[in-house]
């Protein structure tokens, strides 16, 4: 797989990636100066081969100039989610020892409290508009040569766990080469079971910020394919890109199906989807009801896979294994899948556990040995702290994350397996269980619903989820509370910020 510059050469004007909103297209070609000067500024700014650099930017076109930039130029670079706040802001812009932060002039307020709460910080620059105090990217990269810098190195990314079960931390590899022409190192597994290739037509509904949407947007880069980047999801207007650009791959999260799958019919039947040929979809447990639902509407172009950050393990299924195996998420081309149970024995078929990849890439949590060596075991097996089990076959399925596991009567209770149920309700928008501490059982579990129509947040609307559940679950697992939200604190990536509202109920207790 070449260097994406090589297309510069070969195909000036081919479109890189698109912004769904704007239609602003970059070029392989611009694409090319811009990370060139990119790389210029930072040695400018006397960072080197193996010096952080963070940013906090909203989809946009500079996103991935600057990734592009940093990669050539031997940096690690952090981008910081759009929605935490200063001081989650400021933990990570120190955690991961940030010489250089460029923010979006949107996040102006974040960007210059958080700024100034951090160690280490040598320069500040804003992109598409001004922020007091920081210098614009703009403007700067326009006095910079356009060449490439004299010592180009391969960097990388280096992103930080979402933090919905504590502070976030930073998973840190080492570049995996030394030249800007390796091959993305998941271009030979992922990216050829996806079909990632020179016709690759990409839409990417979810933030640059993420590791799925930053991955695969390099290595169709890398391919030489085009991606339609959208600033934020919309479910109509997804349907329509696809229409629009005949795009062939896509990738998402469970919350992003079911809002396309509750569109009226008419609304989803009106646009043409026939070429899409690969709909990645992770980050969050798919519930049994929307994975056939969708495979039922699109056809056999569902394609499921279960990974983290850490990178220490990858499963992977297409719609026609998991239709013979329906709720799993793979079986695995990274890492041996092992379950542990409570003593570190490994168990066996159909028996739930820590689940554990053995023989995959080590990794560490960027200057945080306390919390890396938790992560491995005795063999050097390492977990991202989810539950499941492997059927004969080898096929993994996920119950929840370790974490969120309720025990209740000293029978455990898995939140995700409640969640897939709730939201296939016709008037749920979205979910929340989890488990809040009771006198008698030591955990009592409670549903936090969002509403599609806000008028059907009443008592009575509680009492019919609870009868309804009652005649699909075991009595125990039946929420024992249901209360309403208006909004649920959902990250763009699919996962909830379930944390939150777990310390909320467990305070009031």
């Amino acid at each position: 797989m070449p260097h994406f510059s090589s297309y510069a050469t070969e195909t000036p004007d081919r479109p890189a990636y698109i912004l769904a909103n704007s239609a602003e297209t970059v070029t392989y070609a611009e694409l090319d100066r811009r990370s060139n000067q990119i790389a210029q500024l930072l040695r400018d700014s006397g960072i080197e081969r193996g010096d952080h650099i963070a940013m906090m930017m909203k989809n946009c076109a500079e996103f991935l100039q600057v990734a592009q930039g940093a990669l050539r130029a031997g940096v690690i670079f952090t981008p910081i989610s759009t929605h935490l706040k200063q001081d989650e802001t400021a933990y990570i812009i120190t955690n991961c020892k940030a010489k250089l932060f460029i923010a979006s002039a949107s996040l102006a307020e974040v960007a210059t409290a958080a700024a100034a709460a951090s160690a280490g910080l040598n320069r500040c620059l804003s992109v598409g508009g001004e922020i007091a105090g920081f210098e614009s990217l703009e403007a700067q990269l326009e006095q910079l040569p356009a060449t490439p810098i004299a010592d180009e190195f391969l960097g990388a990314p280096m992103l930080y766990s979402s933090g919905t079960t504590g502070k976030p931390k930073g998973v840190y590899w080492q570049p995996h080469a030394e030249s800007i022409h390796a091959d993305h190192p998941m271009s030979g597994s992922v990216g050829a079971f996806f079909g990632f290739g020179v016709d690759t037509v990409y839409l990417s509904p979810a933030p640059l910020y993420h590791a799925a949407p930053l991955h695969y947007n390099l290595m169709v880069l890398g391919m030489g394919g085009t991606s339609i980047i959208m600033e934020q999801f919309d479910p109509v207007q997804s349907l329509a890109l696809i229409e629009q650009y005949r795009a062939t791959h896509s990738q998402w999260v469970p919350i992003m199906f079911v809002r396309m799958l509750k569109l009226p019919e008419e609304e989803r039947e009106r646009y043409d989807l026939s070429s899409m040929k690969c709909a990645i979809h992770a980050a969050a447990p798919c519930p049994i009801d929307v994975k056939e639902a969708m495979i039922n509407w699109w056809g056999p172009v569902i394609v499921e896979y279960y990974s983290g950050s850490e990178g220490n393990g990858f499963t992977i299924i297409d719609s026609a294994n998991w239709l013979t195996h329906k709720g799993s998420v793979g079986q695995a081309i990274i890492g041996q899948p092992r379950i542990l149970g409570e003593n570190g024995e490994v168990l066996g078929p159909g028996e739930v556990g820590d689940v554990y990849f053995a023989e995959s890439r080590p990794f560490e949590y960027f200057d945080e040995p306390e919390k890396t060596r938790e992560a491995f075991n005795d063999q050097g097996w390492s977990t991202m702290g989810d539950v499941g089990y492997l059927d004969e076959e080898g096929f993994l399925y996920l119950t929840d994350r370790k974490n969120f596991t309720i025990i209740t009567g000293g029978v455990n209770v898995y939140p995700a397996e409640i969640e897939g149920l709730l939201i296939t309700h016709d008037k749920v928008a979205d979910v929340a269980v989890f488990g809040v501490p009771h006198p008698e059982f030591g955990e009592e579990v409670v549903a936090v619903v969002q509403p599609l129509d806000w008028k059907d947040a009443t008592d009575e609307m509680a009492e019919e989820l609870s009868l309804w559940m009652r005649e699909r679950l075991s009595s125990v697992k039946v929420p024992r509370r249901i209360d309403f939200l208006q909004e649920l604190p959902r990250m763009d990536n699919g996962k909830l910020y379930k944390r939150h509202l777990q310390d909320a109920y467990r305070a009031a207790v």
